[in-house]
């Protein structure tokens, strides 16, 4: 069996619509051969369990697998597990959802909302390995070599965005073999930060997929700050020291006293898969070129880079996200220049991790994110309920009342049943440990006309800016959607 060697193709950037600039130095940008990717003699399937019931659950089928995602480089294979589950009746699965499991090789039952649509509709649920790099095999060491290709090679395939939208396409073509199981006209990739990057990067590059729900993820701008370490703003630098210091000294009483233990831990975890200034300079790497990786590192995610190519293809995107999250951090900017971007951001919404950083509000784990799962894929797959266009808003700033007046307009007609507006003051700079806990407010809003809601928000004094963001949810046919405006900042002085 040969060996699978994935391969940057030109082809693959110019059917996007892309283009390589000297703007980007040297730094190769990443691209997928999708001829290799959807080759299946190149799996190298290994069966650890073939079709039988599920243990807890006789109306499902499983089968494990060990598939080969790619030789990332020369004598380097990556090999990830693959759970299959499809109904126990034998019908074959027309629609596919592709989520995440865990790297043990056990047989993993999806949970929540993709269970249901198991269950209930015969949707097929494909469930890959894949996890920080770090932790992929070999532990400890993959990571390692990932990074001295890319200082060797200056080549954006060796990151962790290429390799997390590899893994949800090859388990699609690892499915798409299974083909008296799976027949898949319409597939959705969905997950939560690394997984749902790798669902962005999915359905970007690989037209077999129709749809992405990503889940604190990065529509735009870098996840979690520069990629090349060392080259943050000295003024976030600063101000993180400064938190952390805080914390020690017990400043912060609202939060635990784990919380700075925390912070540092999961920085030094995200360290792990990025390389450091100095190791791209002793490598020969040019001031532009360290740029560049910071410019290009994460672009293979970013669907508002190919959103004319998307629509015209006709993949169904709807991000959902938090205000307080570093791993999507760009929502002021999202909200200027992609007004109409369908997405459910949470107020105050943080991105998740251990109980002891004392994020309260983890949005993967909220009951709104699993209903919007389940109502996206009815809609997606089966045309149960329509999306719902992100409203038009309107902000009027009253200096001597110290008011902002929001108006909402859907100009489809839509009437949400809940419709509410909420706000920060001041809020600190993205990539910020202190942006992380800003405190948010929430009122109700009113209906003031045909598919308009309006309500009125008193802006504390001293507040120079204010970030303002509506939220709505629309049921139909027992089918809850919650969706947001674009996230607007107003100037309040």
């Amino acid at each position: 069996m040969n060996t699978l060697r994935i391969l940057v193709s030109l082809f693959s950037v110019l059917a996007l619509g892309a283009t390589a600039t000297t703007a980007r130095a040297e730094v190769t940008p990443a691209a997928f051969d999708l001829a290799a990717i959807r080759n299946p003699a190149t799996l190298e399937t290994r069966v650890v369990q073939d079709w039988q019931p599920a243990p807890k659950d006789k109306a499902i089928r499983q089968k494990l697998v060990e598939i080969t995602i790619c030789e990332w480089w020369s004598g380097q294979k990556v090999r990830l597990p693959v759970t299959f589950n499809a109904p126990a009746s034998g019908a074959v699965c027309r629609h596919v959802i592709i989520g995440n499991m865990g790297l043990a090789l056990r047989p993993t039952l999806p949970t929540g909302a993709m269970l249901r649509l198991l269950k209930e509709d015969g949707v097929g649920v494909v469930l890959v390995g894949m996890s920080t790099i770090d932790a992929m095999a070999p532990a400890g060491k993959l990571h390692v070599g990932m990074k001295a290709h890319l200082l060797q090679t200056k080549d954006t395939r060796y990151t962790p965005a290429w390799i997390w939208g590899l893994s949800d396409m090859r388990a699609l073509t690892a499915a798409i073999a299974e083909s008296g199981v799976f027949q898949p006209a319409k597939v959705l990739a969905t997950g939560g930060s690394k997984r749902g990057v790798g669902a962005a990067v999915a359905g970007i590059w690989d037209d077999r997929f129709t749809a992405i729900m990503p889940v604190v993820a990065p529509p735009l701008g870098n996840p979690g700050g520069a990629y090349v370490g060392g080259t943050d703003p000295a003024e976030i630098t600063a101000a993180n020291a400064a938190f952390l210091a805080e914390l020690a000294a017990g400043k912060h009483p609202s939060l635990p006293s784990t919380a700075r233990a925390a912070l540092i831990d999961r920085d030094e975890r995200r360290g792990n898969e990025r390389i450091t200034a100095d190791a791209a300079r002793t490598a020969g790497w040019s001031a532009e070129e360290i740029s560049a990786l910071n410019e290009h590192a994460w672009e293979a995610c970013w669907t508002t880079k190919y959103l004319p190519a998307l629509k015209k293809r006709g993949l169904e995107i709807f991000y959902n996200v938090g205000t307080n999250d570093s791993v999507s951090p760009g929502l002021v900017d999202l909200g200027k220049r992609f007004p109409d971007f369908p997405i459910f951001i949470v107020p105050g919404g943080q991105h998740g991790g251990p109980k002891d950083s004392g994020f309260t509000r983890q949005v993967p784990t909220l009951p709104e994110v699993e209903d919007n799962l389940y109502a996206f894929a009815q809609h997606h797959f089966f045309g149960a309920r329509p999306l719902v266009a992100p409203p038009k808003v309107q902000t009027t700033w009253d200096a001597k009342g110290r008011t902002v007046r929001v108006t909402v307009t859907f100009a489809d007609g839509t009437e949400p049943q809940k419709n509410s507006v909420s706000w920060s003051a001041n809020r600190h700079r993205p990539y910020t440990l202190a942006f992380e806990y800003d405190r948010w407010q929430t009122a109700e809003l009113s209906r003031t006309g045909a598919a308009t809601y309006s309500g009125t928000i008193t802006v504390e004094a001293g507040a120079q800016t204010v970030e303002v963001v509506t939220n709505h949810t629309h049921t139909t046919k027992n089918l809850p959607l919650s969706f947001s405006s674009p996230l607007l900042r107003v100037a309040t002085k």
